[in-house]
């Protein structure tokens, strides 16, 4: 049967019918409909971890088993996983075990545009690399073969333009393979110094097999051109690109294995054409490899290092027309992002702002607190890093706060790794304040359940974590809880915290507009008799509000009646009564 299908669909389909049994993820853009696809098939289990790293070592955990396992994750999410990833290079596996993550060139929703085959090369593992929803289905298949032939883990690289893309696929039927025995073998599988050393060999020989492979595999394929005066090498998304520039023009290696490399295929190919140019998203890895080959290539001198490519910037580089249809005649206004109408986050960081605090961030929706006009934001590193940066930025002040920094994050991230910085804080006894924007969900990739909401991957009832009595029982005596739409109560526990001298934690609590479940008194209005156009409403950036003739007027299809606004208006015209 023939079905149009998200890449990311296409990777949960393939987990299906390749047998897997266990998914453990955590969602980060762009890889989180990978787990969520997978959870709609009653013979997989599926669930949310706390962060990456433990991920990975559930999936490993049930490939120990013996039953097929995969995790899935971002690009920055590997850096996370990065520990169990190199040792388990070592170790391989038992049951197939399949390691998802999804890059994301021109940084959509990321902090940083890192090319995951850097991890790859380094821990050693193969990597394999759809370019459509259809190679999505049969490369997941294909990884367990290949991870459970050469005994590894085997990374499958998604991009933004791949996993978010819709092409057919035809589907098949569920193959379980029987579950592995588990058999006791510590010179396998405990990886201390004089049995870690031993593997290190395997993995040696086991790359080196795989370039034999990657030399014959179908994956990695040359398709004919009838002008060779040049050459493509590509792979992913850049492959779908030049072939609608270029058709079958000039002849194409298309790489699906992108580590290892092969090594005879590329220069049998480099040797059937004139200039061999290579075209791949972000840095030369395969150009590198190529240059090693001793071949003469180009590559990033043509289409550089940063962002993301398309048809149009292939076509421009490589000298050919533009494909009909990709041409835009109109400029399209840039369209900056914002919190939502009712975020419960601007409240809070109208405060932050308004007593000029400096407000260590952290990754979430919540990070555009540092866009205008709020501004109220100073610092994003990574998952977790607000708390233990604040730690360490008041240990350089002799320890003590200035009273006038915070660290912000979110419920969901503090869970993934913001608790460990709240222990150094309380351990090392740092005077820190740490407010947890306690939106009761995963937001910024889409409302995903996490271990605060009591709600699993299913949406089933399951234990839910209590943020107060977890941050007294690592040691934090004073917790505070306020609601963030309420700016009199946020400025005085705000000053409170600031003004006393141990560690202190803030829960701002109040769920996301955006939740089906929550109810909202509805849009309100203003009396434009009484606006003078001081345009104090305008200080916390809600996109409800904007200035007309100099009156504020309400867009009635955003507001969600929070009442913030209300707050910051001395006149009374921001109510309940009808706009005039």
């Amino acid at each position: 049967m023939k079905k149009l299908l998200l890449g990311n669909e296409a990777v949960a389909r393939g987990l299906y019918e390749a047998g897997c049994s266990f998914v453990s993820s955590y969602p980060g853009t762009p890889s989180t409909e990978i787990t969520e696809a997978a959870a709609k098939y009653d013979e997989i289990y599926a669930e949310w971890a706390p962060n990456e790293k433990v991920a990975m070592e559930a999936a490993f955990g049930a490939s120990f088993a013996g039953k097929r396992s995969f995790c899935g994750m971002k690009h920055v999410g590997l850096n996370v996983a990065a520990d169990p990833l190199f040792t388990i290079s070592y170790t391989g596996v038992n049951g197939g075990m399949i390691i998802g993550v999804a890059d994301d060139p021109g940084m959509h929703s990321s902090q940083n545009e890192q090319d995951s085959r850097h991890h790859a090369i380094a821990a050693k593992v193969p990597m394999l690399e759809p370019s459509d929803s259809e190679e999505a289905l049969e490369f997941t298949k294909l990884a367990y073969e290949l991870s459970e032939k050469y005994d590894t883990p085997v990374i499958m690289k998604m991009c933004t333009r791949v996993s978010h893309s819709q092409s057919l696929v035809e589907t098949g039927g569920r193959v379980e393979p029987e579950q592995k025995p588990y058999v006791k073998n510590i010179q396998k599988y405990v990886m201390m110094p004089g049995m870690a050393i031993k593997r290190h060999p395997v993995v040696e020989q086991r790359t080196l097999d795989l370039i034999q492979y990657a030399e014959t595999t179908p994956i990695n394929r040359i398709e004919e051109g009838s002008d060779k005066s040049v050459g493509i090498i590509t792979s992913s998304t850049s492959y779908q690109y030049v072939k609608e520039v270029l058709g079958d023009k000039h002849p194409v290696l298309k790489l699906g294995m992108v580590n290892p490399l092969p090594v005879e295929k590329i220069k049998k190919f480099a040797e059937s054409v004139g200039e061999l140019i290579v075209v791949e998203e972000l840095d030369p890895i395969i150009e590198n490899h190529c240059k090693t080959l001793g071949l003469k290539v180009k590559g990033k001198e043509l289409f550089g290092l940063l962002g993301e490519f398309s048809q149009n910037l292939v076509a421009e580089k490589l000298g050919e027309p533009v494909p009909e249809g990709y041409t835009l005649e109109d400029e399209i206004p840039v369209r900056p992002p914002v919190m939502c109408a009712g975020c419960p986050h601007r409240g809070l960081f109208y405060t932050l702002k308004k007593n000029n605090v400096t407000v260590l961030g952290d990754i979430g929706c919540y990070t555009l607190g540092a866009a205008a006009p709020l501004g109220a934001m100073e610092y994003t590193i990574c998952m977790g890093a607000s708390v233990s940066g604040i730690h360490g930025f008041n240990k350089a002040n002799g320890g003590k706060s200035d009273g006038k920094t915070v660290a912000v994050i979110g419920d969901s991230t503090f869970m993934h790794s913001g608790v460990t910085g709240l222990i150094n804080i309380a351990y090392n006894e740092s005077n820190s304040t740490v407010i947890i924007l306690d939106n009761s969900i995963t937001g910024m990739t889409g409302h995903q359940e996490n271990p605060t909401t009591g709600r699993n991957l299913k949406g089933d009832p399951c234990t839910k974590i209590d943020l107060e009595t977890l941050c007294r029982s690592v040691g934090i005596k004073r917790v505070r809880v306020v609601d963030p739409y309420n700016l009199k109560e946020c400025d005085d526990v705000l000053k409170e915290e600031l003004g006393v001298d141990e560690p202190s934690v803030i829960i701002a609590r109040r769920p996301c507009a955006l939740l089906k479940y929550v109810k909202h008194p509805g849009p309100i209005s203003c009396d434009s008799t009484k606006c003078v156009g001081c345009r104090s409403c305008m200080n916390i950036g809600c996109p409800a509000i904007s200035i007309v003739d100099k009156k504020a007027v309400i867009d009635n299809t955003l507001c969600t009646g929070c009442g913030v606004c209300e707050q910051l208006c001395k006149f009374g015209a921001l109510g309940a009564k009808k706009e005039a």
